[in-house]
């Protein structure tokens, strides 16, 4: 992809990474971008940098704009190193005494990430940067999603370079949210749901915090993804949605299965959830994505997790996922567990000991059914199905 100019003087020069398809765990099947920025002023400056194999790529963009021996400045919101892996080109490039500017704790990741004696520049909260005729204004974000974390707002032209909150996991040719229209509302969805769901309360707070500071943002650049230009509020404003975790009338059935069993007391439970109205989701863990899987757990208001007895303890997959969502911390959900088993059964109630430390409320004991569901099992949960959607209708 060629650079492009954002507004005038304000150029995206990251890469497209077309082909990733896991990124640390969570499925990327339409790839991602690296997203950096290049401000030409009185002092040109360079917003982030690309992961490592596409380090010369950033540099070919920015070379058809400027020399890059003619930056002056370099930012670093955040040093994971999707985004700082090509530091060491770029510095090496236009030349290592340039300053490199960050966060205190950004200071201290860098100089752990690379052996190099940079010339580091950490800011404060609310510092300021002159570049000639526009002034970069440096906010800690920390902890979204990383302890360095900071955005950098340009007053001038409203435009907020915002690391990696606001972002999604999308490659493609578009560059600007009003060229994808509706079609990027998932992906951003799943972006926050398996990234920044368990900063959900520090994401409410910079909401906050943004509001009363009263900035002004036209538009929003994240590290990944496309650019907001339309409507940076629609994002910002599903942000706080999102963090706010108000359940629907929804329940998500997380389940594997060896013969067959489990996923007939899941679809039974499906069904019940139907009969009062409650939207289920029946989900095969080999079938759905784990990162798929928590984005559809976003919204809903009870989880049910059903496994069967493998060598005394959980499917693979299942324990899995449970590890994968207790990372996160959903909260405001209710759950109950269900599983097939032949002569011990112990995943339900192993399920339910996750579940306990997940902090979900725990509305059934669980249903525990030997080898085949006949009938009366089906029935039984058919019957917690129900007790689930009763259960959301209160809450």
């Amino acid at each position: 992809m060629k650079p492009i100019e954002i507004v005038k003087g304000i150029y995206w020069v990251g890469a497209v990474d077309w082909n990733i398809r896991d990124f640390h765990g969570y499925s990327t099947p339409q790839g991602t971008t690296y997203n950096a920025y290049l401000i030409l002023d009185d002092k040109v400056t360079l917003i982030d940098t690309v992961k490592k194999e596409f380090a010369d790529r950033l540099l070919d963009n920015i070379a058809q704009i400027i020399d890059p021996k003619k930056i002056d400045y370099v930012i670093s919101n955040h040093t994971e190193m999707d985004h700082s892996g090509g530091l060491p080109r770029v510095m090496h490039k236009i030349g290592e005494d340039k300053p490199l500017y960050c966060s205190k704790m950004g200071q201290k990741n860098l100089a752990l990430h690379f052996p190099e004696k940079w010339n580091y520049q950490p800011v404060e909260n609310g510092g300021v940067l002159n570049l000639g005729k526009r002034t970069l204004t440096f906010l800690e974000t920390r902890m979204l999603h990383w302890p360095d974390s900071m955005f950098s707002y340009v007053k001038e032209e409203e435009l907020l370079f915002s690391s990696d909150a606001f972002g999604q996991h999308y490659a493609g040719p578009e560059r600007f949210d009003d060229q994808m229209g509706e079609a990027i509302w998932p992906q951003a969805m799943k972006y926050f749901a398996n990234i920044l769901l368990l900063y959900a309360p520090l994401v409410l707070q910079l909401v906050e915090k943004v509001t009363q500071m009263g900035l002004a943002i036209r538009t929003i650049c994240p590290d990944h993804g496309i650019i907001w230009r339309k409507d940076p509020a629609k994002i910002i404003n599903a942000y706080g949605e999102w963090s706010r975790q108000k359940p629907k009338k929804k329940a998500v059935i997380v389940y594997d299965t060896m013969w067959q069993s489990t996923q007939k007391l899941a679809e039974a439970i499906a069904a019940g959830l139907d009969q009062t109205g409650t939207e289920a989701k029946p989900l095969h863990l080999r079938a759905h994505h784990r990162s798929d899987v928590i984005t559809e757990i976003l919204d809903a208001g009870a989880v049910l997790v059903g496994s069967p007895t493998m060598n005394n303890g959980l499917f693979p997959t299942v324990m899995d996922f449970l590890t994968y969502l207790k990372g996160l911390k959903p909260n405001k959900k209710i759950a109950a567990a269900f599983g097939s088993y032949g002569w011990s059964g112990e995943a339900v109630k192993l399920i339910n000991k996750e579940l306990e430390e997940i902090k979900f409320e725990l509305i059934d004991p669980g249903l525990k059914i030997k080898f085949v569901p006949g009938p009366q099992e089906i029935e039984d949960a058919f019957q917690l199905g129900q007790k689930v959607g009763q259960a959301l209708e209160k809450l």
